[in-house]
């Protein structure tokens, strides 16, 4: 069976939400992993809004850190956590969303992230996120999916323990040039998808939604991966 997953930073939704929304639909996502969602004022209902907008529900994501997950109708939700990682004195909270999901009787613990620029704080947070994914998919028996904002590049340290531990699915099966930061004129891919070396990655890259969206809808392209696990 085939899953479709995406991931993207909405920064907050202080852009067009409208155009957002668009975006999200494009994708057409089972699960989208969502950085920098609201977390002030209101925070639940404007996630909520924003996914029902894109025909999608919310599964997973607490307020601290601005990590949630969303999924598409039919898409059975099993479990769901989220949790804050260590707190580094200075920083910005991190944290980590968590949904086990099944899809076609085929289970997927995936999990969204939003990693630091600090390039310290960056990797103890990778280490923290990737063992958390690895117990709650054992327990559930579940293919592993992680996607985020990893605010570095493939050639840094903690894409490369991710990536270690986890296939980065865009080299496997790229589809467009992969940049994603910053939308009017990308000229980095710091934004990705990582899976279980098990699954088989059909195709990774952009969305094909309307270039005017993807400039209006937030600072950062997002990354879609379509997985095939048998």
């Amino acid at each position: 069976m085939t899953i479709t997953v995406g991931t993207y930073n909405v920064r907050g939704m202080k852009d067009d939400v409208a155009a957002l929304a668009r975006v999200i639909r494009a994708m057409s996502p089972d699960v989208l992993c969502v950085q920098e969602a609201p977390r002030l004022l209101c925070w639940r209902r404007r996630r909520m809004e924003l996914a029902e907008s894109a025909g999608m529900r919310v599964a997973a994501g607490g307020r601290l850190g601005g990590v949630a997950i969303l999924l598409a109708p039919g898409v059975r939700l099993l479990h769901s956590e989220s949790h804050v990682l260590k707190i580094f004195l200075g920083l910005e909270i991190r944290a980590v969303a968590i949904a086990v999901v099944e899809v076609e009787g085929a289970r997927f613990a995936v999990a969204s992230i939003h990693l630091d620029l600090d390039e310290a704080a960056r990797l103890h947070h990778a280490t923290e996120a990737v063992a958390m994914i690895e117990q709650v998919a054992a327990r559930f028996d579940a293919a592993i999916v992680l996607a985020g904002d990893i605010n570095e590049q493939d050639d840094k340290t903690t894409w490369r323990y991710i990536a270690a531990r986890l296939s980065d699915c865009y080299p496997r099966a790229p589809r467009g040039n992969g940049l994603t930061f910053r939308a009017a004129r990308p000229d980095r891919r710091i934004d990705a998808i990582f899976a279980t070396q098990g699954l088989q990655v059909a195709w990774c890259g952009g969305a094909d939604a309307d270039p005017a969206d993807l400039v209006a809808a937030t600072d950062h392209l997002p990354v879609v991966a379509r997985l095939v696990r048998a």
